[in-house]
């Protein structure tokens, strides 16, 4: 039996179906299409996922169902000793607080940790791998949970909206916001910082926004992240929704430019973000990693 399974979902931008290249386990979260449930990496691709989207279905997202985490877990303790799960962060959704509550009941109890550690996309799925890196120096699952969470702030995220149809449909921006940001070609820069997804500005066209998030994070790597880049522990990375890919590229060499001395990581934006940002999204930041 081994020891210690690490676990995620798939806002981490790791699919069901690349969770075994990493050694992990991926929960996919389920995402509400026409009234249809869909999981995602499971039964819609980024593509259908997209298309629908774009021609007007109406979608929502859900968190994963108690059934659905404890089944994982009672398959995965099959097989393990003890659990580490690092779903995304609890002031996003409520994924974490409702397994917080269920690995606190038999037969779960001092078997499953759930590590809040206020993550998502890339920042989370580097906080996975940091867990796995851990686990086979042969830490146990509580020592993992706990180093996993006094380094939660450890982290910087910027993401640049292309289109503001969505935040409308999700009711973060008015009807009239929306038009007007449309017509002045007003792309909304958003940060989280832990757990809230916050305005931090806005830009004239995507090029302008991306020097935003650019600037923000060396900011961030030169002042309350600057201890872990003289240490060698940061990383850069960044994250789309559908777009372009030479466009992709062409922002990826620009991350490479900008942050030379700094190993850069890549992970799409999942469905459950793109719900909210719709297509040509634009993440990027820095995170601690071993």
């Amino acid at each position: 039996m081994s020891r210690i399974a690490i676990m995620t979902d798939s806002n981490s931008g790791i699919m069901p179906a690349e969770a075994s290249n990493y050694g992990i386990h991926v929960l996919p979260m389920p995402i509400i299409i026409d009234g249809t449930t869909y999981f995602e990496g499971i039964d819609i691709t980024v593509e259908e996922f997209y298309q629908k989207q774009t021609s007007g279905s109406v979608i929502t997202t859900s968190q994963p169902s108690p059934g659905d985490v404890t089944g994982m877990w009672d398959r995965l303790l099959q097989t393990h000793d003890e659990i580490v799960f690092i779903p995304m962060s609890s002031g996003l959704s409520n994924t974490c607080q409702t397994a917080l509550l269920l690995a606190d009941e038999e037969p779960y109890k001092d078997r499953v940790f759930v590590a809040d550690n206020h993550r998502i996309s890339v920042t989370q799925a580097l906080s996975v791998l940091d867990a796995k890196s851990l686990a086979e120096k042969g830490l146990t699952a509580r020592e993992i949970r706990d180093i996993l969470e006094e380094e939660a702030m450890d982290a910087t995220i910027y993401i640049a909206v292309d289109t503001l149809e969505y935040l409308k449909k999700g009711g973060r921006i008015t009807a009239a916001a929306a038009t007007l940001g449309t017509i002045l070609k007003i792309k909304p820069v958003l940060t989280i910082q832990g757990d809230k997804l916050d305005s931090f500005a806005k830009a004239r066209g995507m090029k302008s926004a991306f020097r935003v998030m650019v600037e923000a994070v060396k900011a961030d790597i030169t002042s309350r992240l600057s201890h872990l880049r003289e240490q060698g522990l940061l990383k850069v990375g960044i994250a789309n929704t559908m777009m372009d890919p030479d466009k992709l590229e062409e922002f990826k060499e620009e991350m490479k430019k900008n942050f030379p001395h700094m190993e850069l990581v890549y992970f799409p934006l999942t469905m459950s973000i793109g719900t909210h940002v719709g297509p040509g999204g634009l993440g990027i930041g820095a995170v601690r990693s071993r």
